[in-house]
């Protein structure tokens, strides 16, 4: 539901809710819970009154333990701060809730921040169990499954400008310059752009072939791989797959949150060498796994030198904690 605005469905919500019906400023103080909430440097804030009151929001729910997609959501809206610039802090505020409170206390959401290379105007925050449900209702980031099986907690943003009542829902692993545009004209308008002009068509690189491995790669990988542009939150991907036998990163690719769990040497590793990031489990099937070997395969050997950033440990099975990287 890309794109859509979402304050029809937070009339039904509020009205719902008990809240107050549309027409009375639906979704202000009397809709959202000025519940106390904790930030990552153990501030105590109240929600609506210290985060939402008169702001423009970027809100989604992680959980640190999560081997889902809270790893990949977390380092694709690094991409997004970055391409918003000095607008997130002043402009535009990024939230991230906990819906695992019991053990992300303020100092865990720090360790968890640092880990991400998060920048300044993003809050990671805490609480208690009850009034982080009830703010995830409110916000539409609530779902069933939380309680069973919180791995299956939605993956979804909501962008708001609290003081017009303007709410919109993406999801966190959208394409990064997808989501800043949309939330920078969606909050700030298309008068606050920045009036740069872009690159000459003469310039431009010839339009390449659409390919699968490449699309597979920029939409699953880029957020925590490059290649050839050296590391990022998990190692440089070129020459994966002359540095690491092509079997172990089958399985490796296809599930890495098992390797780690049956301790694989090459995978634990890898995970203590990039600061214990997990790679999500994709769920790819074993046809878009061998799609992304051929298209890493097709993009050349590792530059000179590069080796020397790996694992010096002898590969088990081959192998590297490579792509999408650090578990």
């Amino acid at each position: 539901m890309r794109g859509v605005s979402w304050a029809c469905m937070f009339a039904t919500w509020a009205m719902l809710a008990g809240g107050p019906a549309v027409g009375a400023q639906p979704w202000g103080p009397g809709y959202f819970p000025n519940v106390p909430l904790v930030t990552q440097d153990g501030r105590t804030v109240r929600f609506y009154d210290d985060l939402l009151k008169g702001k423009a929001v970027v809100i989604n729910v992680i959980y640190t333990h999560c081997k889902d997609t809270c790893p990949l959501s977390t380092a694709n809206l690094v991409r997004v701060q970055k391409l918003l610039g000095d607008s997130v802090g002043k402009d535009i505020f990024f939230y991230t809730i906990t819906i695992d409170p019991e053990r992300d206390t303020p100092s865990v959401l720090k360790a968890y921040a640092e880990k991400f290379h998060v920048g300044p105007g993003w809050l990671f925050l805490t609480g208690k169990k009850d009034d982080i449900t009830l703010v995830q209702k409110k916000l539409g980031l609530w779902s069933r499954s939380d309680a069973s099986s919180p791995d299956g907690h939605l993956s979804s943003l909501m962008i708001g400008n609290e003081p017009t009542g303007q709410w919109m829902r993406q999801s966190t692993v959208d394409n990064p310059q997808f989501l800043a545009a949309k939330i920078s004209s969606f909050l700030l308008g298309w008068q606050k752009q920045p009036a740069t002009p872009g690159p000459s068509y003469t310039s431009a690189k010839p339009i390449e072939n659409p390919e699968a491995g490449r699309f597979l790669f920029r939409s699953a990988c880029s957020a925590c791989h490059t290649i050839g542009q050296g590391d990022s939150l998990g190692p440089d991907l070129k020459g994966i797959t002359s540095r690491r036998d092509k079997d172990w990163l089958r399985r490796f690719i296809k599930a890495p949150d098992q390797m780690l769990d049956q301790n694989d040497p090459t995978a634990m590793e890898l995970f203590m060498k990039y600061n214990r990031v997990r790679m999500p489990n994709l769920r790819l099937g074993d046809e878009d796994v061998e799609v992304l070997i051929h298209y890493l395969e097709s993009q050349g050997a590792a530059p000179q030198g590069q080796a020397d950033s790996q694992p010096s440990t002898p590969e088990p099975s081959g192998g590297a904690q490579g792509i999408r990287g650090r578990q």
